[in-house]
């Protein structure tokens, strides 16, 4: 017996057709969805950074008042500047970005060589050498890497999330198939 979840399996292939063409427009422009997403995170920024001030000064009592209060400052300065300045702002994510792979990548490598007894040991060293070359080559890049990565990474997660859920929805259509009306 088909259950009402097995019976809307056109739902997810739709929401993972409506993935995938969104996936492929932030690809064909990738620069403005780059800037509109830096713009975006310095809104969320702003607004975490509303909410530390004003929980730091519901609780100015607390030892941690003013670490809390900087925190709460530093989030609205920052949200600030990347509202106003979204192409430097996206050049600085980049940056930390490519900071982010060049450690993980170098640190994995590490991990690798030191555990060379294990099977497997290459595909980490190799994981973390590909890790620290993405690194290099984004910062190598700067600043015209900044102006694309963000909005291709939206982009390479609508696909992939797309594309997921249209293999869902035609796995329930076969499990609704198979177990009948």
């Amino acid at each position: 017996m088909a259950t009402p979840f097995t019976q809307r399996w056109q739902l997810f292939v739709l929401l993972g057709l409506l993935s995938v063409a969104l996936g492929i427009v932030a690809w064909i422009d990738a620069i403005s969805v780059t800037l509109a997403s830096t713009v975006i995170i310095g809104i969320v920024l702003v607004i975490a950074g509303g909410a530390q001030l004003f929980h730091a000064f519901a609780v100015r009592d607390w030892g941690g008042f003013m670490l809390s209060l900087l925190g709460g400052a530093l989030y609205v300065a920052g949200g600030i500047s990347l509202m106003y300045e979204p192409v430097t702002g996206s050049i600085v994510l980049t940056l930390f970005i490519a900071a982010c792979l060049i450690v993980s990548g170098t640190m994995r490598m590490l991990i690798a060589a030191r555990h060379r007894e294990l099977n497997g040991w290459w595909i980490i060293l190799g994981a973390g050498l590909i890790s620290l070359l993405v690194g290099v080559c984004l910062y190598m890049t700067l600043p015209w890497s900044g102006l694309w990565l963000i909005g291709t990474f939206i982009a390479v997660e609508l696909i992939a999330a797309g594309v997921g859920w249209v293999q869902f929805g035609l796995a329930l259509r076969q499990a609704n198939a198979l177990t009948g009306p």
